[in-house]
């Protein structure tokens, strides 16, 4: 038996560092925390901030046979990740698996190769206890402000909310970013440019230095210049350099993937997690960019035998953070050689990773920047060309050139015409067109984690389940805003003159960029209102450097906890006792017709317009907002027009039409069938030939593709993909599938999948009271109807197995069903008989 057993987070490390150790080593994975706070609960005593560990039920199993091994082990070595999340991880295992000190040991390493297993196997340390407790506080500070925090949220505003001393922070990014936006008032001015030619006829484009603020002060400009002599006033030619970046730490691997490969943050660490895993690159949770001497000697081999002498430049950089402390090296490969992997996905995030880090360690790119200044001392501007040629192209040889924001796409590697200071030019044309100064951006994933990283909020480790969190509490969202249009002045002075026309600009639009929800709005104004401080971008960073002093021993957790929470309850006390209501509502102006308050707020099922007050006699009405509409903006014209929806249109083959919007957007209801009307279009422009025309698109694909077992299968596309359906059974197409050229394989493969899959659905089923316990993704459930429920835990805490449901009664399920929905098997009052008009006599 072997004598030594190692635990890891993950079973793919395992794998990876079982084949560097020998026969006395096994390697056995923890599968990440063996327990945490209980789900149920705060799980902390508030007296003196304890936590109340559990656990959980899904692990009790993994835990029993990690204690059968450990027994039979002479030494345990405990190496999860080197950061503060692994430290807890150890921690707690330790103190589950009931190790002592003198048969346990700690092993850390920023990399899973032979060389830093075995090293660390040399060199092994006992447990920091001061960085377990920054974990902890942070976990215990987290919990108790979600968990005071959110109730409040449920009473103030609606049900079944959540805050989050993070979340909230980057949700308030979010929408003060849209608000900042919507206020925002464009600018108009005048750029001029102009395109001119040397004696050679070879072009140069030129800009003026200076934009003109006024239409008539730009056509004043180009009648002056139509009779004036241009000539090259200077030229000035610099040499230049451009500088590697750093190695990547984990926020800035984010913001690359994001903007050279299209990744979302969760992808970047899923796939960087299984590079990190696998043995390719070093520890992925970092905000360090030094390397190790041992990678900036391999570095340097590999640029070398790659590129020569001449390109190699070894250097080490330093981090300009003081709190820098998750790891001790930047993400790089482990092994330099190795210039590809055979996973295409994980090649694409490793290459580049792989390029950033050589890059890093590459000779310079020199450059020649020349300026030539173009016009007139007649004229009250001159004219400005910039060129820029690469020499050598250094690091750009590995990393290729990445443009910043604020650098203009016309300055790189534009190689300018020879001239000489005096000579004549003639313009070919030049052009003055109105620009408009543009708001901030929107942030992307990549942008709103830089920003985090900035005001030092949030670790390595929180960006991504940070903004992950406030999409799945749909507070933000990624949505396409459709552009705007308006005119712009364009005049262009060419040799016979000046013409001036009127163009059309679209402005505004954006894609795949955070748009806060009405929902998201509506919390974060009740939090800032009323929790300014937790929200403030200064106090988040401070709870950051605590954890760090925490970390470095110099804190004590537990102090920091006892001041924080008694200025952080009163608060909460205080907010849940005085506070109003909160739902955004905007009182829009008065109804036309009735003469009552029209206003938009959130309601029961999402933003929405009422008229009406709530204490009427006579009920309000409702109608819901359409996706593009939101009800900071909406204006009454446009909240009266929701109105008009549902409207019925003439019989199509002797069904009925109506046009509509409900839980999934806009519709066109034939018959019984409910028909998506296309994203972007404004159900209230579909009149009866384009109902007619969404009514023919439908039948069209409904139309069967093939024939199974003698029943019609037909395809379409829905909230959750592409699907064919045979029998009333929707089964989605996976990707591996060529959806547009399915096979008549590939559809028995799917439909005979689908139905072993709901053979095996139901654990039980109560048909006559149609009520079942089934197996769903996430795991059992309980349906009632087309009503979906928990089920509880057991007396004992622990979860209910399969084999335990299928002995549950119908009494007891029953008992679940009231205890989350009271009023589910209520009996339905029966309208009251309408009596007979009396007879008149």
């Amino acid at each position: 038996m072997p004598k030594n057993l190692v635990i890891v987070e993950s079973p793919a490390k395992a794998k990876t560092i079982q084949k560097y150790l020998g026969s006395d080593f096994e390697v056995k994975s923890s599968f990440g925390h063996i327990r945490d706070l209980p789900k149920k609960g705060m799980g902390i005593d508030l007296t003196n901030f304890t936590p109340e560990y559990e656990v959980s039920a899904d692990k009790k199993k993994l835990v029993a046979d990690l204690k059968a091994s450990v027994k039979k082990a002479e030494m345990v070595w405990l190496a999860s990740d080197e950061d503060r999340e692994g430290e807890a991880i150890a921690w707690h295992l330790a103190d589950e698996l009931k190790l002592k000190p003198e048969n346990r040991k700690r092993i850390v390493f920023h990399e899973i190769t032979k060389n830093a297993i075995l090293k660390a196997i040399e060199n092994p340390r006992d447990i920091d206890q001061n960085l377990v407790n920054a974990q902890q506080a942070r976990r215990v500070l987290d919990r108790i402000v979600g968990f005071e925090m959110s109730p409040v949220l449920w009473k103030k505003v609606k049900p079944g909310l959540s805050a989050g001393r993070v979340q909230s922070v980057a949700l308030r990014l979010v929408v003060e970013r849209e608000k900042e936006i919507r206020a925002f008032v464009p600018k108009p001015s005048f750029k001029v440019e102009g395109i001119f030619l040397n004696n050679e006829k070879q072009q140069i484009l030129a800009k003026l230095k200076k934009d003109f603020e006024k239409e008539s002060e730009a056509e004043n400009f180009l009648n002056l210049a139509k009779s004036t002599e241009f000539k090259v006033l200077n030229v000035e030619t610099k040499p230049g350099t451009r500088t590697a970046s750093a190695p990547f730490t984990t926020s800035t691997l984010q913001q690359e993937a994001s903007s050279r490969l299209g990744y979302n943050v969760t992808t970047t660490m899923r796939l960087a997690q299984r590079l990190y895993e696998e043995g390719f690159i070093t520890y992925m949770r970092t905000d360090s960019v030094n390397l190790s001497q041992e990678a900036i000697n391999g570095a340097k081999a590999q640029i070398l035998s790659e590129y020569g002498e001449n390109y190699s430049k070894p250097r080490n950089y330093t981090t300009k953070s003081s709190s820098a402390q998750e790891a001790h090296e930047a993400i790089r490969p482990t092994d330099f050689s190795l210039k590809s992997i055979a996973d295409a996905q994980l090649n694409k995030l490793y290459q580049l990773i792989y390029r950033r880090t050589l890059a890093s360690q590459m000779e310079n790119a020199k450059i020649e920047r020349t300026v030539i200044e173009i016009g007139n001392a007649a004229l009250p501007q001159q004219f400005e060309a910039q060129g820029e040629v690469i020499i050598f192209d250094g690091f750009l040889k590995a990393y290729g050139i990445v443009k910043t924001e604020d650098e203009d796409d016309d300055n790189h590697e534009k190689l300018l015409p020879k001239v000489s200071v005096g000579e004549v030019l003639d313009y070919k044309n030049i052009t003055a067109t109105e620009k408009f100064t543009r708001p901030a951006a929107r942030f992307t994933e990549a942008m709103l984690v830089k920003k985090l990283e900035e005001l030092g909020i949030g670790r390595p480790s929180t960006y991504a389940p940070t903004i992950q969190t406030i999409q799945n509490r749909e507070y933000v969202e990624k949505k396409e805003i459709e552009p705007q249009t308006r005119e712009i002045v364009k005049m262009t002075l060419g040799k016979s003159g000046i013409k001036k026309e009127v163009l059309q600009e679209k402005f505004g639009g954006d894609k795949n960029k955070f748009v806060p929800t009405d929902i998201g709005e509506v919390v974060n104004d009740f939090l800032t209102n009323n929790f300014a401080e937790i929200l403030d971008y200064g106090f988040t960073a401070k709870v950051e450097e605590s954890f760090d002093h925490i970390a470095s021993g110099d804190q004590k957790w537990k102090e920091m906890m006892t001041d924080f929470y008694s200025k952080f309850h009163p608060r909460i006390e205080d907010v849940e006792e005085n506070a109003n209501r909160a739902n955004g509502e905007r009182i829009l102006g008065k109804d036309p017709k009735s003469g009552k308050n029209v206003y938009a707020r959130i309601g029961r099922f999402g933003p929405m317009i009422q008229i009406g007050e709530q204490d009427d006699e006579e009920k309000p009405k409702f109608a819901s907002l359409l996706a593009h509409q939101n009800i900071s903006t909406i204006s009454l014209d446009e909240a009266l027009e929701l109105f008009k929806l549902p409207f019925d249109l003439k019989d199509v083959d002797g069904l009925p039409v109506t046009v509509g919007v409900g839980r999934f957007g806009p519709y066109v209801k034939w018959g019984e069938t409910y028909i998506s009307i296309p994203k972007g279009e404004d159900p209230l422009s579909v009149d009866q030939e384009r109902a007619e025309e969404i009514i023919r698109e439908k039948n069209l694909a409904d139309a069967p593709i093939a024939q199974y077992k003698g029943e019609p299968v037909t395809k379409g596309s829905g909230r959750f993909g592409p699907f064919i359906k045979y029998k009333n059974i929707f089964i989605n197409v996976p990707k591996r599938y060529n959806f547009e050229n399915l096979s008549q394989s590939d559809i028995q493969e799917l439909i005979e999948a689908k139905l072993e899959k709901e053979a095996n659905r139901y654990i039980q089923h109560w048909e006559k009271e149609k009520i079942s316990i089934e197996n769903a993704r996430w795991g059992p459930i309980v349906k009632l109807g087309k009503n979906i429920y928990k089920i509880p835990k057991k007396k004992d805490g622990s979860k209910y197995e399969a084999e335990d449901l299928q002995e549950v009664s119908l009494d007891e399920v029953k008992k679940w069903i009231k205890a989350q929905d009271p009023k589910a098997f209520a009996e339905k009052k029966k309208p009251a008989a309408k009596k007979a008009p009396a007879k008149k006599k």
